[in-house]
């Protein structure tokens, strides 16, 4: 006897082993037609499989969350099939699902072109219209190697080797096509439809190992159908339109190049933009009780060591010896430059909780392959702090932090942000017990505040659990920005204390926070949220004052010097150029507004006020256009 636990409840019973299209059969064939997959005690597996024990029992369709890895796992083998008919010789090494679609790596003396993708798209659409039954078949494990090995596929057979010896050798067959995979899949070819493209290729090293040989990768996207898949191709369209690379150029904001790569060369526009950043962080965290310190840029091996940077962070610093033989290293983190400063004269329980911020640049290696403009970089600005308290003030102090990343983001126009909340790992440092109290005040923080939040279990750091703020942008992407860490490992490696109330050494708990996370990143963020047109308290040059004859060069430099005067970042334009083309290119720039001045206005003491992506014009007198810019320019906060 079998019996299924459904998701309402329910249950049903069966007499001996079942698989889960007879179950969705006895429910509907409305059911049956749409099944992809089933889960069994919340774990993905294959319709045609059979159940033989008790379970809790559900069914998959397209419109289920877990249909869309299961889709696009789907999608990598159906492309793999078909390359293999196309090209013969490839040979097939691995694909999985990724974020919105997914790749496989094919091993190929000519290279692909894009022409390939065409041919090769065509061909997947024939296997789906095949509806080739998709079969899950265990091997012994030479069998498997030897059928690889006799097919050519070396690269196969090599996966199929490293496999633990405890470990089925799944392969999945659809038509002629046998792949090593550990599933689950589609019942067949026909189940994934249409609602897929191929996008792009790219070169990827066998394993990830850059000492292997490069392969060829192919990248494609799937979706449950034909509308989410066009709205997913307009995003990308409308995210290419917003590219910062290409708007940072266009507005002339900042560039890379070769003798620095991953590092950024800010223009004076892109500066004014930073500084702004920063200056709306330091006057939210002087509200906020935070001061403010600066630490050294390249500090001794031995700090690093006593960190545990240099045993676990190595590959990833930058470091110099000098003719004396030391050995030093840019910071590739602030805390250990923090804690000194913490560390400096005697703390007091009284003096808690402490907090520290800095605007600390860091520099840590990236391959040159992930480099992406100012969204990752060598060399980058952290709104770091660090928040020393005592274990009764942890939960407060979470709570405190966790509001002001949530008021900050909303100041910057983002009203979506997800949190997720990342547990223990098994390699960790510390008891269960103080992971215990570090959770605990995490998901604490969260439950008192009302604020929902995901699990990303077991992805905490090696010292401590971990928050992460996910935003939301304009056109539907997820960008992870601010962090929120607590850690007993660095106060203990670094003998950190305070004197409590009976004047013994006490180790304080250490918050990490970072609310913009890297501030080159968060400006990339913000230039394609708002595709350039940047709220007037952001934009680097928020007016521009542009003339219409020579007559009223005079009064433009008078409009000019009164919008200084009021703290407006303004610039004038008395070219001898027709007004058409100045308003063309400052709105290409995205400068977001314009005070157009002729003769008429230069008599009459007024100006023309057009906005960004306007095609009206209001006629205003300069002093009351000047407090209408005054009070947008103001900002969120009062000051910034």
């Amino acid at each position: 006897m079998v019996t299924l636990t459904l998701p309402d409840g329910t249950k049903r019973a069966y007499d001996g082993p079942v698989t889960g299209l007879q179950v969705a059969t006895d429910i509907g064939p409305g059911l049956a037609k749409a099944a992809l997959a089933v889960k069994i005690n919340g774990e993905l597996s294959d319709l045609n499989l059979a159940i033989e024990q008790d379970c809790a029992f559900a069914i998959v369709t397209s419109k289920d969350e877990d249909a869309l890895a299961l889709l696009r796992h789907d999608a990598a083998h159906i492309m793999a099939e078909a390359v293999k008919e196309l090209y013969p010789n490839v040979q097939v090494t691995i694909g999985p699902a990724i974020d919105n679609g997914f790749y496989y790596d094919f091993a190929r003396a000519e290279p692909f072109v894009p022409e390939d993708l065409e041919k090769i798209e065509k061909r997947m659409a024939e296997i789906v219209d095949r509806d080739e039954a998709i079969t899950r078949e265990v091997w012994s494990r030479a069998d498997a190697i030897q059928f690889f090995k006799d097919a050519g596929e070396h690269y196969k057979a090599q996966i199929i080797e490293s496999i633990p010896e405890d470990q089925d050798i799944r392969l999945y067959r659809q038509g002629n096509f046998i792949d090593l995979c550990r599933g689950p899949h589609l019942p067949s070819t026909g189940k994934l439809g249409k609602a897929f493209k191929l996008m792009k290729l790219a070169g990827a090293y066998w394993r990830g190992d850059s000492n292997n040989e490069m392969l060829q990768r192919i990248y494609g996207t799937a979706w449950a159908d034909k509308k989410q898949l066009d709205a997913y191709l307009l995003m990308l369209e409308e995210a290419e339109k917003r590219d910062h690379r290409r708007l940072a150029r266009e507005m002339d904001l900042f560039h890379f190049q070769e003798e620095a790569p991953g590092a950024v060369f800010w223009h004076p526009k892109g500066w004014r933009l930073f500084q702004t950043l920063i200056n709306y962080m330091r006057k939210r965290q002087e509200d906020a009780d935070y001061v403010e310190i600066s630490t050294p840029s390249v500090m001794d091996r031995h700090l690093w060591e006593l960190s545990g940077h240099w045993e676990n962070f190595r590959e990833n610093m930058y470091t110099t010896q000098t003719e004396d033989d030391r050995v030093f290293a840019l910071k590739p983190m602030n805390c250990p430059g923090g804690i000194q400063v913490y560390k400096q004269g005697i703390t007091s329980y009284k003096d808690l909780p402490r907090r520290i911020a800095e605007f600390g640049k860091v520099n840590r290696y990236e391959p040159s392959g992930s480099l992406h403009g100012i969204m990752r970089v060598r060399e980058f600005t952290q709104d770091d702090a660090h928040i020393f308290c005592t274990t009764a003030q942890l939960q407060g102090e979470c709570e405190t932090v966790v509001k002001m990343i949530m008021e900050i983001y909303k100041d910057f126009g983002f009203e979506d942000v997800r949190i997720k909340f990342s547990d223990r790992p098994e390699k960790r440092l510390g008891s269960n017990a103080i992971w215990d109290t570090l959770e605990s005040a995490l998901k604490g923080a969260l439950d008192q505040m009302g604020y929902p939040y995901s699990y990303n279990p077991g992805e905490g750091a090696f010292y401590g659990p971990k928050l992460e703020f996910v935003l939301r942008d304009a056109i539907g992407r997820d960008w992870q920005c601010g962090t929120l860490q607590v850690d007993m490992n660095l106060p203990e490696r670094l003998d950190v204390h305070y004197i409590d109330e009976v004047g013994d050494k006490v180790r304080p708990v250490m918050l990490h926070r970072a609310l913009f996370g890297s501030l080159e990143r968060f400006t990339g963020i913000l230039i394609e949220h708002f595709a350039g047109r940047l709220p007037l308290w952001l934009a680097p040059v928020q007016v521009v004052v542009a003339t219409i004859t020579s007559d009223a060069d005079a009064y433009a430099a008078e409009v000019f010097a009164a919008l200084k005067s009021a703290g407006i970042r303004a610039e004038i334009d008395i070219r001898n150029e027709k007004i058409n083309y100045k308003v063309r290119e400052h709105s290409h720039v995205k400068v977001p507004i314009m005070l157009v001045v002729g003769k008429r206005e230069a008599d009459e003491g007024k100006v023309a006020m057009r906005r960004l992506g306007g095609k009206d014009q209001e006629i205003l007198a300069l002093k009351e256009a000047i407090d209408i810019l005054c009070d947008e320019a103001r900002g969120p906060l009062s000051g910034s």
